[in-house]
């Protein structure tokens, strides 16, 4: 390979980490002649990860946890030897708020599915006609669209608008924080298109695609997170990347390219070489940074902005009379702002101090973006009176804390993919030895993150393994 050739990085968060890592790892397994730098605009690591030590509680203030079955995050986990302080999430009811109403949601249910039909016949969260209207998936033809669409006009066409409306959006809200009449079906949820064309009914697919419990065995939380906060991960990622040169507090201005490489400008005025470089930003900053490329600008990932409230309270402040872990909110409330609610002591016991509740309150609906911007006073006042009309919680918190995440939630809508694949031909053309990965790209959970910035390390050895 020659002389030592130069590796960038651009961002810190979990997709820059990761790549990091695995790149510092094959560097030494390989001995490869490399230098690697990874660049963070914050004095920080970790980008959405965040998580706040205070008074004896754990507060996530970004993502709380991960799919325990996308494996990519248990690997990386193991990889830097902190598996032992996994944690699985506590199983208990979920809740869906509609017409004023905690209604439970349905057994069997899956993304709100149907796989067992019992629960969702005598459920009070639908009407007669809506649970008719849900039925009839189990007459009607496959989707004959072969084209991208909307997870809405998927959904509807199958269950109808009471179950899309007041169990689906919801949930997948919780996800994407987006508009499901816009995301896209097959960016985000392929599998749910691929088991309605092989099956027919989406009802019957899921049921036969759906492990069954086994009788007596209880039930397994499907999330993990580590016990000390995802932030330790964050930690001990950082502490383990002495191969990598760390620049915080830098924010850059340009990215230019040369025959041989590239140019990165900060904003102080220097600029330094690379043979390769990595984008882990979000997908309008990393336009930005290339602006002298017209398919970047034309193709967009559009955000939204989400803002989420840690309220703690005594344990004699708050009676629930329902056992679960949190409810969310049907889009047909009108009387309420919040989006969710977790009741985060329940569901994540080590998080909190004992004989205290813990809760998280989520807010920042698409049509409701405004709210985010907000001062912390309005935000948890809008807050507190949702949680006293849904959970009849009056008492005045010890202590809350308000997290915004501005433009951080990338939306996938209908043609996400093909803009995905325009970017690669780009980039292979214009801008040999550039990379994107994250967020904006290939899936929006930490796993997915992960499984990209391991990925792309591979793109990256090979190229600067040819001879240029």
């Amino acid at each position: 390979m020659g002389n030592f050739k130069k590796i960038a990085i651009i961002g810190g968060g979990i997709t820059g980490l990761t790549t990091a890592f695995y790149l510092q790892k094959l560097k030494r397994e390989q001995n490869l002649p490399i230098e690697i730098t990874l660049f963070e605009k914050n004095d920080v690591l970790g980008g959405k990860i965040n998580t706040l030590y205070k008074d004896g509680f754990i507060i996530e203030r970004g993502p709380d946890s991960y799919l325990s079955r996308k494996e990519a995050m248990t690997k990386l986990i193991e990889e830097v030897g902190l598996e032992d302080d996994l944690v699985r999430n506590e199983t208990g009811q979920a809740y869906i708020l509609n017409n004023k109403t905690l209604h439970p949601i349905p057994e069997g249910a899956v993304m709100g599915i149907p796989t067992k039909m019992s629960p969702f016949v005598t459920t009070a969260l639908f009407s007669p006609i809506g649970k008719a209207r849900a039925a009839f998936d189990l007459i009607k033809p496959r989707s004959t669209n072969k084209e991208d669409q909307s997870l809405g006009d998927f959904f509807r066409y199958r269950l109808g608008d009471e179950v899309v409306e007041n169990l689906i959006e919801p949930l997948l809200s919780g996800i994407y924080a987006g508009d499901i009449d816009k995301l896209s079906l097959m960016a985000t949820f392929p599998q749910f298109y691929q088991v309605e064309q092989k099956y027919r009914s989406l009802i019957l697919g899921m049921k036969s695609t759906t492990p069954k419990a086994e009788k007596g065995k209880k039930k397994q939380g499907i999330f993990l997170t580590l016990k000390k906060g995802l932030y330790s991960l964050v930690q001990e990622i950082e502490k383990q990347l002495t191969d990598v040169e760390i620049v915080k507090k830098i924010k850059i201005e340009k990215i230019s390219r040369d025959v041989q490489g590239y140019y990165i400008e900060s904003e102080d005025g220097q600029s330094s070489y690379y043979d390769s470089i990595v984008m882990t930003t979000p997908h309008f900053i990393t336009a930005k940074l290339l602006n002298d490329s017209s398919v970047f600008s034309e193709v967009s990932v559009p955000t939204t902005s989400v803002a989420n409230v840690a309220l703690a309270y005594p344990r004699s402040a708050v009676s629930l009379d329902k056992e679960g872990t949190g409810f969310v909110v049907s889009r047909n409330e009108k009387d309420v702002r919040i989006t969710a609610c977790t009741w985060t002591y329940r569901k994540w016991p080590h998080t909190t101090k004992e004989d205290y509740v813990l809760l998280r309150c989520y807010v920042g609906r698409p049509d409701d973006q405004q709210i985010v911007d907000k001062s912390d006073e309005e935000i948890i006042s809008v807050v507190r009176k949702d949680l006293e009309k849904t959970m009849g919680v009056s008492a005045e918190p010890e202590f809350t804390v308000v997290t915004r995440w501005k433009q951080a939630m990338q939306q996938y809508e209908v043609g996400h993919l093909k803009k995905r694949e325009q970017l690669e031909k780009e980039l292979i053309e214009k801008f040999p030895g550039l990379y994107i990965a994250g967020a904006s790209y290939d899936g929006v959970g930490l796993p997915d993150c992960i499984r990209q910035g391991e990925a792309i390390v591979g793109n990256v050895i090979e190229y600067i393994k040819e001879d240029k």
